[in-house]
């Protein structure tokens, strides 16, 4: 069960966006389904319905803040998992039919249909995944049920697997730090799986319908705090896609920096730290898309911004103290370190600029103002490296 801060976090992963009385609404809605945040350590459950509850037999708090996985047990399909796995991580709809576990340990079969809902401004980033399920009554079993429940529920093995259940049910908490794991992870130990029930073309349509009608009223009630949803990405104009486990990763990044396409037109910025935005007094909306000249104005030095370009140019790193301007003209000194970021292949893919306030007394948690920009960059590095090894959608190639 959830901690009171815990607790608190969650909830406000829905009130922030969607108001406080989207729980209400919800409430109201009678389809079977979760909500998750992929932004939250864990990708934790945020809200489930009525209908998921009664199905389920788990009660609210018992739901609340833990890991989808505890749903599955030892006959949840691997491969189903995988797929699902590969969904969340690529940020895509997937309709699968699963086989879960009640909260008295006996199996179901549902028609599992996820989603991502994004952003509608900003960075098109996930904000949500929405899981929707609808239940698939048994069907004809003409093959052997002795096989059957020899998969799943047979000798040492069954056992063995249905006590590690038991102890996940006992102790899942918000551990994970994986947002794909939040529907997959399931114990392990080669147990085949049950043949799943073929899914009506009614099923399937009920699933996204049911989808379709609950983004609906997210997006209604989004619209309350301006910070908007919708069951499409979309992003400001020029602005590649990153995907959410690289903005996820970015966002722990305490330091000032911004994150540059070098293979879009004028370089323009694709990602920018909160810090960054603190520094500056800009917007997310007023940076993404735009080349880092907008910070110059009167005295910033020509020779520095030479400098600058041509290390880019070259692929090199380099470190310099430029003249910049905030969003109200006030002027700061920026001691600016940028280098280049190079994906798992060797290639720059992006670069970082990572930005001091020359005469701001900070602790730099005892490092020196140097050590901590390359902190940063090597932060950043770990990042995209990570992103490009998974199976996430990537940045679009030139």
């Amino acid at each position: 069960m959830a901690s009171s801060d815990d607790r608190s976090a969650l909830a406000r992963s829905l009130t922030s966006r969607y108001s406080e009385w989207i729980a209400e609404a919800l409430d109201e809605l009678p389809e079977c389904f979760l909500i998750t945040d992929p932004a939250i350590p864990g990708h934790p459950i945020v809200f489930a319905s009525r209908g998921f509850l009664a199905m389920s037999g788990y009660a609210m708090d018992e739901v609340l803040g833990r890991n989808g996985r505890i749903f599955q047990g030892p006959a949840t399909d691997r491969r189903s998992v995988m797929e699902i796995r590969e969904a969340v991580r690529e940020e895509r709809t997937v309709q699968i039919s699963l086989l879960n576990y009640r909260r008295d340990g006996t199996p179901h079969w549902i028609l599992f249909h996820m989603c991502p809902v994004f952003e509608a401004a900003g960075s098109g980033r996930v904000a949500h995944f929405l899981a929707v399920q609808v239940p698939v009554p048994p069907r004809s079993r003409a093959r052997s049920r002795s096989r059957s429940r020899s998969r799943w529920c047979g000798g040492a093995t069954g056992m063995m697997l249905r006590a590690c259940r038991n102890e996940l049910l006992m102790d899942e908490g918000l551990g994970c730090s994986r947002a794909e794991e939040s529907f997959v992870e399931m114990p392990s130990g080669g147990v085949e799986a049950e043949e799943p029930p073929v899914a009506t073309d009614c099923e399937k349509e009920k699933a996204v319908n049911a989808a379709n009608s609950i983004v609906s009223t997210l997006n209604r009630y989004s619209k309350i705090t301006g910070r908007v949803v919708c069951g499409k990405r979309c992003c400001p104009v020029g602005v590649p896609l990153l995907s959410s486990s690289l903005i996820i990763s970015l966002g722990r990044i305490k330091q000032n920096f911004v994150l540059t396409d070098p293979h879009l037109p004028d370089m323009p910025i694709v990602y920018a730290s909160d810090a960054f935005l603190t520094l500056t007094g800009y917007s997310r909306d007023e940076v993404l898309g735009r080349n880092c000249r907008f910070l110059n104005g009167p005295g910033t030095s020509l020779e520095v911004l030479k400098e600058i370009k041509d290390s880019i140019c070259a692929g090199q790193a380099c470190s310099v103290r430029l003249l910049n301007y905030r969003k109200d003209a006030s002027s700061f000194w920026n001691l600016l370190h940028i280098s280049p970021i190079r994906d798992a292949s060797g290639k720059i893919a992006f670069y970082v600029g990572v930005q001091l306030e020359e005469g701001l007394k900070c602790s730099y948690n005892g490092l020196s103002p140097e050590m901590w920009q390359l902190g940063a960059v090597g932060a950043v590095k770990v990042a995209v490296r990570g992103s490009s090894l998974s199976a996430g959608p990537s940045r679009p190639s030139s």
